[in-house]
């Protein structure tokens, strides 16, 4: 499927946009905002489900929001203070995030990938790579990820707020709970296009993926 049409079939008419506004705030989202505040702040969604969203750090509370069970469009994670720290927007149902005009919500994975190295090369993003190929910018608390939809692959934006935002990229180090490493990887030379890999077995004791 081309570029263009593959970025038609996953964009609807009626995808909101939502503009980022790094380490502070995402859409009507503030980071450090609690659970009861986000539910309130997403009108025509509704609370799908929680779920634990760590093996290693169990009082890390994720919480899905949709339209319905069937189009999941936000997950949200919450601290053990019970504060937003982090959004991960589904590509196939969740809003347009924009950052100074630039789609991040389902795009072909390397033409945003392009533009990202364009501006990390002209000095006006520092971007980097995490262990397992995604790339992402500290400075912004921003992650590309990649989701499989039925028309294809394409992005899966992550943000996190400015206490949280030190090392985001790196999957290993950085505050992002494991659940949102998991699946589909950016294509990276090297490594294996999805995790966990085949074949290996994570340390997870009796957690499963949520999703």
């Amino acid at each position: 499927m081309a570029a263009a049409e593959l970025r038609q079939a996953v964009d609807g008419p009626t995808r909101p946009v939502w503009v980022l506004v790094p380490l502070e705030s995402i859409g009507p989202l503030r980071f450090g905002t609690c659970l009861n505040d986000v539910a309130a702040l997403l009108p025509g969604m509704i609370e799908l489900r929680r779920f634990q969203a760590d093996p290693h750090y169990p009082h890390i509370l994720g919480a899905q929001f949709g339209v319905g069970p069937e189009a999941p469009c936000v997950y949200t994670y919450f601290d053990d203070a019970g504060r937003l720290f982090c959004v991960a927007v589904d590509a196939a149902w969740g809003p347009q995030v924009t950052l100074d005009g630039l789609e991040l919500t389902s795009c072909v994975p390397a033409d945003l990938e392009q533009i990202l190295v364009d501006a990390s090369r002209s000095g006006t993003l520092d971007v980097s790579y995490g262990p397992r190929g995604n790339p992402g910018a500290n400075g912004l608390g921003l992650v590309v990820r990649v989701q499989e939809t039925a028309d294809g692959v394409v992005t899966r934006p992550v943000l996190v707020g400015r206490d949280w935002a030190d090392r985001c990229v790196d999957d290993w180090e950085g505050r992002i709970p494991e659940c949102e490493w998991v699946g589909r990887q950016w294509s990276y030379p090297g490594h294996s296009e999805h995790w966990p890999p085949p074949g290996y077995a994570p340390n997870w004791h009796d957690w499963q993926p949520p999703f």
